[in-house]
């Protein structure tokens, strides 16, 4: 299909336009304040509230702020501007602007959350009240129970509400925070509703412009009893990422010198490389919801999800060597070694010179991959005069993986002078130019087929009984079933040297010539930053066929696993109101069933026995929400309770799992405890104007236990192997922390967002004697927004802030990526009351992000580039 051409500048330079006052409002002018509501009340299902069609910024922040205002949790929620217009085209990344919330952004865009400092693991996120199965596309992705923010489409999205103090009749499962993410149903919009917009998006690192286009149409009889709602989002974006890397390791080796100086039990980085990751993602996001209203007592919907994205994907790496050169016993030959001492008292090689025997190998790999979720899910109400009965049932399935990732392994022969001293990236081949392909020569190549696998069922009833007797105004009791099964299966190909039609390319026969010139804005004055690479055209041309003559593929057991757990919980809440104050109180009881399956290879010489283990626990967990009305603009909220948060299938796995870049390996422990916490917090809500609040909230999280990783070198399949495992600590971690918001909506058409959050948290000791640093958590986080919307035309500018975060121990010291700030902008502009032009801008200033250790040892930067779209709306 031909795609709409842009030349280069063009889009880029048009939204910079727009976002500076070029396009003129004054072409059509609308007050926003008569904005219109979607329905009128008579047409509100029974059971359900109204919402609102709101328009434009203003109106979606009084939206926001009625919820926050009513409800009686801790709560922040993110609504649609209107209906397909979510104020960013990325969930997640309208989440981040929420406070106390920050994202993952390794891949360019928002993908995991973190919630008050705590970890993206112990978080939990729904789609209308139920689990969303999901997956990961990448072989070294880890099977969670996070949320892939990937595959939803914002433009599906009615609002989002982000619960940080729990209710009894919220599923446990999260110690930061419950995310809720809300699809739109047909009776909450006018009888006849159709839209669609078309978007150009230009990502500036790849040169590339992509198209999207979505649509909706909703439709409810005149009788008002039934509704459909159809809604649909495809997507294309073509990303490029640039990377400057080190794979790092727990191995330790034998440093060997040019004088046979020895330095024993060293750690040594695997190697490390110049990385160009490129992908081209096609998602396709459907939603149906069918909803009935047989009578004035009833309400059923019968909703459908369908997430379907490919994300094919290159990654080419040209790579030096220092673990992945040892031989057999564990010696490494390095002239003028230099070292650091780490945090745990062992020297790591930071420098010298390889070679010359195998002192560069280039790695080009092709991926197919993909990620699909499915959801079906039937809802029912039905609400007498003192009494109603809630009803839900279904299934989700999601799956992950890679049809293929399939590898060419060049080695060539030089003298390589290495230096990754804190912060440094620099490399020098002494002996072969790295843009001439003719000294590199095909090795060896494999091919890896993984899926990762999720099935949920649940079925949940409830029953609300008002009272109204005084004190008490209504009491729900009601349970939950869920039944979830998760799998992880990988098949390994092998060709090389002798196989049938093995040929040995030098990297000349697969090449056309050199790549693009990476990142200079992450490179060191020594860095790598261009190189012959492989031709993506030749690639399949010429090398996958030879592979499909001789690839040799095999199961691999040591890394299956199948993890089923069946979770049952009852439930009591009771809501109250008397004089000022009002909220609820209950507890949940919850019974959890798990048994994790998998291969174990008991003698170390590959024969693996299927086995498995079962376990049970259960929990209580009460919780108490009180909101106390000091007069009409000023509340005090508060808030205990008890929660917890199970541990990653992965984590819960009894599977081995060699890495996909280094010799170690990584195996779970079906035997984790989950985490448990006492929480409580407490806090004032000023909403002093239209659209404005100024609020505090101090919160603290008690944790019994974290989870650290111990490695040991273990016998995987008749190889020896560096093999880190996760046990519980015998003490936990402790978060103390203060969220700040300021919003303000002034009348001149201008506008602030502001929010601040402070976390200090801090963890025992792991078994080790080892402090460490809390996993995920940023101590300080900031948001700031300024906006603009006056007779038709809007503009929002955003920084977005986090200090420094913590990862995983690594090397002897723990991982931490730098503090990450981002420059974010949109525009829109009624061009008439039916059709509105956007644009937007993300990462503007195009920042880097840069992993290293707490000892100084460079990890990963990477630089993913700015991105700007345009599109075009228009209702029906």
């Amino acid at each position: 299909m031909t795609k709409p051409v842009f030349k280069k500048k063009l889009l880029p330079n048009l939204i910079a336009l727009a976002l500076s006052g070029g396009l003129a409002p004054h072409l059509y002018a609308a007050d926003p304040a008569t904005a219109e509501a979607a329905q009128s009340s008579d047409a509100v299902p029974a059971g359900e509230t109204a919402t609102v069609e709101v328009r434009g910024i203003r109106e979606r922040l009084k939206r926001n702020l009625a919820e926050k205002r009513d409800s009686g949790n801790v709560i922040d929620t993110v609504t649609a501007e209107e209906v397909g217009k979510f104020p960013d085209k990325n969930v997640a990344d309208s989440l981040q602007r929420v406070p106390g919330i920050s994202v993952d952004r390794t891949w360019g865009e928002g993908r995991d959350i973190f919630v008050r400092g705590t970890d993206k693991n112990l978080n939990l996120t729904q789609l209308n009240g139920q689990a969303v199965a999901s997956g990961y596309w990448w072989k070294n992705d880890s099977q969670s129970r996070g949320f892939n923010y990937d595959i939803l489409a914002s433009e599906l999205v009615g609002s989002i509400d982000v619960y940080k103090s729990p209710s009894a009749d919220l599923d446990e499962g999260s110690i930061g925070g419950l995310v809720i993410v809300k699809t739109r149903k047909p009776f909450q919009l006018k009888p006849l509703v159709a839209q669609v917009s078309v978007e150009e998006t230009y990502s500036k690192l790849p040169k590339k412009t992509d198209p999207q286009v979505s649509g909706l149409l909703s439709w409810t009889n005149e009788q008002k009893t039934f509704g459909a709602l159809v809604a649909i989002s495809r997507q294309q974006r073509t990303m490029r990422r640039d990377g400057l890397e080190n794979f790092t390791d727990s191995t330790k080796y034998n440093i060997v010198d040019q004088n046979g100086a020895v330095t024993p039990g060293a750690y040594a980085s695997w190697g490390g490389g110049s990385a160009i990751f490129r992908q081209d993602r096609k998602r396709t996001t459907g939603d149906i919801t069918l909803q009935a209203r047989p009578n004035a007592n009833s309400d059923i919907s019968l909703n459908y999800m369908n997430s379907d994205m490919s994300m094919d994907n290159s990654n080419q790496n040209y790579l030096w060597e220092a673990g992945g050169l040892a031989d057999a016993k564990g010696n490494i030959a390095v002239t003028n070694p230099k070292f650091i001492t780490t945090s745990d008292g062992t020297k790591a090689l930071v420098g010298g010179t390889v070679g010359p025997t195998g002192g560069v190998s280039f790695e080009p790999i092709f991926r197919q991959s993909y990620v699909k979720s499915e959801v079906l899910d039937l809802e029912g109400t039905y609400d007498a005069d003192n009494w109603k009965f809630h009803g839900q049932a279904g299934t989700t399935k999601g799956s992950g993986g890679s049809d293929h990732d399939r590898n060419f392994w060049f080695v060539g022969n030089t003298r390589t002078t290495f230096n990754i001293a804190p912060d440094t990236y620099e490399v020098k081949y002494q002996d072969i130019n790295p843009l001439d392909p003719s000294k590199l020569t095909l090795q060896s190549s494999r091919d890896w087929i993984r899926r990762m696998e999720t099935k949920e069922n649940y079925a949940q009833g409830d029953l609300t009984l008002d009272l109204n007797n005084g004190f008490l105004k209504s009491v729900k009791v009601g349970a939950k079933f869920r039944d979830t099964t998760v799998q992880n299966h990988r098949i390994i190909g092998t060709d090389g040297p002798g196989n049938p039609g093995w040929q040995s390319f030098s990297l000349a026969d697969l090449s056309t010539g050199a790549s693009p010139l990476l990142s200079q804005k992450a490179a060191n004055p020594g860095s790598l930053t261009q190189y012959a690479w492989v031709d993506d055209g030749l690639a399949y041309s010429k090398g996958f066929p030879m592979y499909d003559k001789g690839m040799v593929y095999a199961e691999a057991k040591g890394e299956y696993y199948k993890i089923k757990e069946k979770i049952y919980a009852t439930y009591a809440r009771a809501d109250f109101a008397t004089g000022a104050w009002r909220g609820d109180f209950g507890a949940r009881i919850v019974k959890t069933d798990q048994t994790s399956e998998a291969y174990q290879d008991l003698t170390g010489s590959g024969n693996y026995t299927l086995a498995n283990v079962s376990r049970s626990y259960t929990d209580v967990l009460p919780n108490l929400n009180a909101v106390y009305t000091v007069n009409k603009d000023l509340l005090v909220r508060g808030a205990v309770a008890r929660v917890m948060a199970r541990n990653t299938y992965s984590d819960l796995s009894a599977s081995t799992e060699v890495s996909g870049t280094t010799n170690a390996a990584t195996s779970g422990n079906p035997l984790l405890k989950p985490y448990h916490a006492n929480q409580a917090e407490i806090g004032a809500e000023w909403y002093y104007a239209d659209a404005s609040l100024l609020s505090a909230t101090l919160f603290a999280k008690k944790l019994d236990t974290f989870i650290y990783t111990q490695t040991t070198q273990e016998n995987v399949a008749g190889v020896m192997r560096p093999v880190s495992r996760p046990y519980n600590a015998n003490n936990g971690e402790t978060v103390n922390g203060l969220e700040l918001q300021w919003q303000q909506a002034f009348s001149s058409g201008f506008g602030a967002i502001v929010n601040y959050t402070y976390t200090d948290a801090k963890t025992g000791a792991n078994a080790g004697g080892v402090k460490l640093n809390v996993v995920g958590n940023s101590r300080n986080q900031a948001n700031i927004t300024g906006f603009f919307e006056k007779n038709g035309y809007s503009a929002r500018l955003s920084y977005n802030y986090r200090s420094k975060a913590y990862g995983a121990l690594d090397e002897g010291g723990q991982d931490v990526t730098s503090a990450y700030g981002q420059w974010d902008a949109s525009a829109s502009w009624d061009i008439t009351p039916k059709i509105s032009l956007y644009l937007t801008a993300v990462n503007i200033t195009n920042e880097v992000i840069r992993t290293n250790t707490t000892d100084g040892l460079p990890v990963g930067v990477y630089e993913n580039g700015a991105r700007y779209s345009i599109g075009l709306k228009a209702k029906f």
